[in-house]
């Protein structure tokens, strides 16, 4: 038992001491090591899987909160996760990891997935991400705003540019982007 103490300390040790060199490369133009990514995304999982599975999800397809939800998400997302037609911003080029990028997603048809997206979404919104970039909109905008970007997002898998295009000038209005500090 002792043997496997000093086994690991030493283990430990060593992996401060590389990690402390330098060698693991910061840069957001260079990849994670493949064990990093997979660290990175089963903690960023379960961490958002933790505290979404509560929430209680609202109705998400009236016209109204889909408006809003276009509405937040022209105004705020579009940067990053862009919008249909659009080429990659030198924002979202830069980033790393890569934001998603909604419109390109397969839209979701089974419930339970739609049901844990929805509070996935709603989740991350709220607080955001750390160190990807992913703003905690919550700071900012109230959750109805933030249900409603969820309510958009699920329009968006699959839509074309027409089609987003059409969407914004069918809600289109003169205070297209509201929300109190």
């Amino acid at each position: 038992m002792k043997l496997l103490v000093i086994v690991a300390l030493a283990a430990l040790g060593l992996t401060f001491i590389v990690l402390g060199s330098g060698a693991y490369n910061m840069a957001a133009t260079e990849k994670h090591w493949a064990i990093t990514e997979k660290m990175i995304t089963w903690v960023r999982e379960s961490s958002i899987k933790a505290r979404a599975e509560e929430l209680e999800v609202p109705a998400l397809d009236s016209a109204d909160m889909l408006a809003k939800g276009f509405k937040h998400y022209h105004a705020m997302c579009t940067e990053c996760h862009l919008a249909p037609g659009e080429q990659p911003t030198e924002l979202a080029m830069g980033l790393y990891p890569q934001a998603p990028v909604f419109y390109k997603r397969e839209p979701v048809i089974d419930a339970d997935e739609k049901l844990y997206l929805s509070k996935k979404y709603f989740w991350v919104i709220k607080n955001g991400l750390k160190m990807t970039a992913m703003p905690a909109w919550g700071l900012t905008h109230n959750d109805e705003a933030i249900w409603a970007t969820v309510a958009f997002l699920h329009k968006l898998p699959g839509m074309t540019a027409e089609q987003y295009a059409a969407f914004g000038e069918t809600h289109r209005d003169d205070n297209l982007h509201d929300h109190h500090h």
